[in-house]
This record gives C-alpha cells, structure tokens and sequence, in this order.
C-alpha cells in the first residue's frame, strides 16, 4: 500500500483496528462488476481482503503491494490466489489486463506520473481502470492539527487531488474518464476514545516523525483537545476523510 519510506505497516493493526480501509472498498467494487474470466490486477492489495473478493466472481486476480509485510500475510491468508511484492510506480505484467483496481492506495504514490503511466502500459485496449483513494481536502483537519500543534507545515506525505488535476493527467496517458467522484465520508474510527491517535500512528508516521515516545503523546493529546469538539462524538472519533473515485478507460481498438 505505501511507498512512502517513512511509513511502517502493521498488518495485524491493519485488519483489525483500521479494517474499515478494505470494507468500504467493497462498494468500489460494483464499479469494477468483474467478470469470470478477466484477468485483473488488485494494485495496492493490502491483506488481500478485495483480491479474494474479486476472485470470488470467477476472474484471475493477481495482488501487488509494496509492502512485503502485508503481502505476505495475503498470502498466508488467501494461499490459493497469487501476490507479489510490486511498487505501483514501476509494475509490469506478463500479459495486457482488463482492469486494474485500487483502493485506498493512490494517494501514497509519488510522483503520481509514474502510476498512472504504468497502469496505462497494463492495460490492454478498452481495458478498466477503477479507484478510489483520498482526494482534495481528505484528512484536512486531523493534518492542519498536527502542524499547528507542532508549529511546522508541509508534513503530509500524501497526494490529494482534485478531480480535475487527476482526471487530466489519466487523459495525458491515454485513459478516458467514464466517471470521477469527490465523495465527502466522514469515517468513524475504531477503539473508541483511542481512535484517533491509533489512526496517526498507523496511518500518520511522517506527520510525527522526529519525535521521541513521549513527544508523540504529548502531540497526540494536543492534537486530540483540538479536534475532540467537532470530530468526537462522546464514543467514537470520525475522521474527516474525503475520497476520489475514478473509472477510465484505455483507448485503443
């Protein structure tokens, strides 16, 4: 899922406490209505969660992530379907793809040039391409927090777009939008009073990188004190998650 240097994964972290990344990705899904028999591409697969679901429509799914952690506990779980350690910048297939699908991991891809050209090089003619990953504004306030309580701006380490910015540099490539959405989705957070600050430390490691243990609470509490009034309901912390959903197609006969 990251190539950012400074993120570290947790892929038991990841299915449990932040298992809501891979279950709301089951409605992207219905964007990409696989078919038996297609061969499909799960960019950024994570634990494996939506490869197995894609598999379940009969196509042939293959899963890619940079993470070695996470693919191999995909393959642990999932040992009849095939994943390989792949960084979304530089993939390459054996064979053109019909889809390509991705959840929840474009956004930690720089520079996002180099993505999109090895998506459209995947894809056959008139294959699909379907994503949804953070877009313009996502994590807003949780980011815009955390550099003001640490006094220091710029420490996002994610790619944000609008739908203009991305579905010009799709087109750039050779891939025609069919469809592009800026969704607003307040997320709720797992572990009740501690959602917020497990979701920095699993998700947020340049956001606080730099810090000792006990610099990381004290800028977790501040950070928790700024935001609790709108972004705590009194039992669970939502975040304010704001998401890009695409479908393109690769021109070509």
């Amino acid at each position: 899922m990251a190539t950012n240097p400074q993120q570290h994964w947790n892929p038991d972290r990841y299915q449990t406490q932040h298992s809501f990344v891979w279950q709301y990705g089951a409605d992207v899904l219905q964007l990409l209505a696989p078919q038996a028999g297609e061969h499909i591409l799960d960019l950024g697969c994570g634990t494996g969660q939506l490869t197995q679901a894609i598999a379940q429509t009969g196509a042939t799914v293959t899963g890619i992530d940079a993470d070695a952690a996470m693919v191999t506990t995909a393959q642990q779980q999932y040992p009849h379907l095939a994943f390989q350690v792949a960084d979304a910048r530089s993939f390459t297939v054996a064979q053109p793809l019909d889809s390509i699908f991705s959840n929840a991991t474009l956004h930690w891809v720089k520079p996002p040039e180099q993505a999109v050209q090895a998506i459209a090089q995947a894809l056959k003619p008139g294959g699909k391409f379907v994503a949804e990953f953070g877009g313009n504004g996502n994590v807003q306030n949780i980011v815009g927090a955390v550099e003001t309580v640490r006094q220091r701006q710029h420490l996002s380490p994610w790619y944000f777009p609008s739908i203009g910015e991305y579905t010009q540099l799709l087109e750039q490539n050779g891939l025609e939008v069919t469809f592009a959405a800026l969704i607003d989705r307040p997320t709720p957070l797992n572990e009740r009073e501690n959602g917020l600050a497990n979701w920095l430390k699993m998700f947020g490691g340049s956001l606080l990188a730099g810090l000792d243990r006990a610099a990381t609470e004290d800028v977790l509490r501040q950070v928790a004190n700024r935001l609790r009034p709108h972004m705590y309901d009194g039992t669970q912390w939502h975040a304010d998650y704001r998401r890009l959903r695409v479908v393109a197609q690769k021109l070509g006969a």
